[in-house]
Parts: C-alpha cells; structure tokens; sequence
C-alpha cells in the first residue's frame, strides 16, 4: 500500500478540508440536541430556542463575502486556520456564556457563526488552485459529505455526552478537536501547490495543465459589478439560499421534531436522526464522481450541473411535501432518507459550479452565494419556531421547505451556466 507520505500533495488538501467541515458540522449540530436539556435547565420556550439556533446564523451571514475575498487574495490556509481557532475557542466558552445570561450566549453564538463563515469560501478558493477540473466535482462532493459525517457524529454522541457528564460537555469536548486540527493543518497545507515544498513536478504540471484557475501571483480585481449582472451567477445565489433553507431547517429542528412530531424517547433522538445523514454521506460522494465521469466522457459541464440539480431538487422537493403527512417513525424517517440520498446530487450541480464560471475568484463568489445560502438560518429556522409555537403544525414547515427548494430549481434550470464567464 502506498505510504500517506507519498500520495499527491493535493490529496492532504482535500482530506484536512474534509476535518475542517466535519469538525465545522459537529461544533454547529451539537447544539441541536443539547438544546433540549438547556431549555428545560434554564426555562426556554420554542421561540426562545429559535432565537438561540438562529444566532448563529448572523455570524455565519456576516463574514462570507470577506473570507472569499481574503482567502483568494492572501490564500486559504491563514483564512481557514484563524476560522477554525475562531469557532473552536467561541464553541467552548458557550457554557459560560449561557450561564451569564441569554444575551451573552446570543453573542456568543453569533462569534462562533463568524469564525464558521470562512470554512467554505477559503476551501473553495484553496481547492481552485490545488484540485484540476476533471477532479472538482468529487472533491467537492468528499467534503460536503463531511457535512451529514459530523452530523451524524454529533447527533449520536451528543446525547451519550449530555447524560453521562451533562449538556455543558458537549461543547467543551467538541470545541477542543479543531485546535488539534489546527497543528496538522499548520504543518501540512499551502494556499497554492507553487508554495509547498514536497509537491512533485508532475503534479504541479496535472494541475497547471488541467486547472482552470490562476496559478501564479496574479490577484485579478473582483468583477462585482459584472457578477450582480450575471443571471448564471444569481442561479447559483438562488439554488444555494434554497438548499440551505431545508438543510439547516433539518438541522436545527430534526431532533425535536422526532422528539416532539414522532413522540420518540430523547435517549433514541440521535440514533434516528442520523438515517437520513447516511444516505447523504455515500451519495454525496457517489453523485459527485457521477459527475466527473460524464463531465470526462465528453457531456457538456452545464447539462451535467443541471441534470444533478434536477435529480437533487426533485427528489429532496418530493421528499419534503410527504413526509409532513406521515404519522408513522419509521416512514417518516424513511422518506427523509431517500430525500436526502437524491438531495444530494447537488453536489455535481450548484455546489461545485463557482469554480465553472469564476476559476479565479471561486473563494469570493462562494463568500457571496454562501452569504445568502446562511440567511435561511436565520429566517428559516427562526420562522420555524415560530410557526411551531403558533401553530404546531409540522406540514407546514416541511412544504414550505418543499416549496422553496422546488423554486430553487426552476431558477437554476432556466439561467444556469458551466461555462467559464469570468477571468
């Protein structure tokens, strides 16, 4: 077997950035299951956890744009590094934050949220430069399956954590693991394939030869006026706000709509929560090597980004308009599972598609794209409590989700692109 020593340099690229999100994922769904026991410990309704959840989700808002923008100009490993520091240190002191106060904890959150907005734009600006075209697709799609990973891990260990030492350890653990991190990423990575000292010839040569971006010091100027302009660029916006608003709706709330919409005991919230994240673990990286197959055997980029983007939409879309209607655990969860394996062919559409248009400013448009794709945190998950309290109704939050990501693909299809627009 061939020593890690030896593999391409850019597989330690991909693999630390794959850590990078599962610890990302992991320091953000904790707080999902925890929020069971801290709202009945300190006396919290449904909106109040709302509140709660969606902070978050400010910080998350503010800084996309200026980590894409910093990460492309100065590289991806000092961006994503100060990140992870960031959102690790604000992780552990949630505790104390919420000791001190609901307004502490809400800052505190909205801190973490910040130190998290980085983590994509700085990859994708990182993965542009090290990873060759013929390879984005299951890059991208190895990393995003670190996203249901990490929420698998949280959902199942989270709970075992909560019971044996109390909710509080649940962030005081998870926020250590990105400070180790932090030392292997230090050591190992490059912002660009030229810095790195144990990159062979011909892997700088693979990559130059078949990466579409920059490999030079060049730092073009940022097309903002010609992205606002671009209807291939909105097509993105659109499609990532609308994942999003069913990805962290799912993910804020899942917990206690098994706990409070099914009637499960919270001692088995966990264990089925993490069904539907298993099915989009595997087809996450099954969809995005689909797509690098085709893109490889001739079919054009941007039939290949709207094929997955339909098989994606269509089938989350359909999951979500049903699964409201069930009465049952175990169809319910079921339904979900599939909706999430095909949900997860995005990753060949919308989600690898910043780096087919804009090569050399991936990490800034994925900052902006990004940035609306966390504003579903705030008003999706917010709404959501609210529509809880109010009304209860659990249909109601998943077809608007349906409805939502239905018109995410109507809109990607009708102005979409995967040709390379801007230099």
């Amino acid at each position: 077997m061939l020593n890690p020593r030896h593999w391409p340099k850019r597989t330690h690229i991909v693999g630390l950035s794959f850590l990078a999100v599962f610890i990302c994922y992991i320091d953000r769904v904790n707080i999902s299951v925890a929020i069971i026991p801290m709202a009945a410990d300190l006396g919290w309704g449904m909106q109040q956890q709302g509140l709660v959840l969606s902070s978050f989700f400010v910080g998350y808002v503010l800084l996309q744009v200026v980590g894409g923008r910093l990460a492309d100009r100065y590289g991806g490993k000092a961006v994503l590094g100060m990140g992870v520091i960031l959102w690790s240190l604000f992780t552990i002191l949630t505790p104390p934050a919420a000791a001190l106060g609901f307004t502490v904890l809400i800052l505190t959150r909205i801190a973490m949220g910040m130190g998290e907005a980085v983590t994509f734009p700085a990859i994708y600006s990182t993965f542009s430069k090290w990873v060759p075209l013929a390879e984005r697709s299951r890059a991208v799609g190895f990393i995003n399956s670190a996203i249901p990973l990490g929420t698998i891990f949280a959902l199942v260990t989270t709970p075992i954590v909560v019971q044996i030492w109390g909710w509080q350890w649940a962030f005081y653990s998870f926020g250590a693991t990105g400070i180790v991190w932090f030392f292997f990423w230090q050591r190992m990575v490059t912002s660009t394939p030229q810095q790195h000292a144990g990159v062979t010839e011909e892997e700088l040569a693979l990559i130059a030869d078949r990466s579409a971006a920059a490999t030079d010091s060049e730092k073009p100027a940022v097309p903002w006026h010609h992205f606002l302009k671009s209807m291939p660029v909105w097509a993105i916006v659109v499609a990532h706000f609308c994942n999003n608003w069913s990805l962290f709706v799912l993910l804020s709330w899942m917990p206690t709509y098994i706990n409070k919409g099914l009637g499960v005991d919270y001692a088995s919230v966990g264990l089925l929560a993490i069904i539907p994240s298993i099915g989009s673990v595997f087809f996450l990286n099954i969809a995005g090597n689909l797509a690098d197959r085709l893109i490889k055997n001739g079919m054009a980029v941007g039939k290949v980004r709207k094929l997955m983007q339909t098989i994606g939409f269509g089938g989350l879309t359909g999951a979500l308009l049903i699964v409201g209607h069930l009465d049952t655990v175990w169809m319910a969860i079921a339904t979900m599972t599939v909706g999430s394996a095909l949900g997860a062919f995005v990753t060949g559409g919308f989600a690898v598609n910043h780096m087919d248009v804009a090569p050399r400013h991936a990490g800034t448009l994925m900052g902006i794209t990004n940035t609306a794709g966390a504003v579903p945190g705030i008003i999706g998950v917010f709404v959501t409590g609210l529509i809880l309290e109010v009304t209860g109704s659990w249909v109601i939050v998943f077809s608007l989700a349906g409805g939502v990501t239905l018109f995410g693909l109507i809109f990607y299809l009708a102005f979409s692109s995967g040709k390379k627009l801007f230099d």
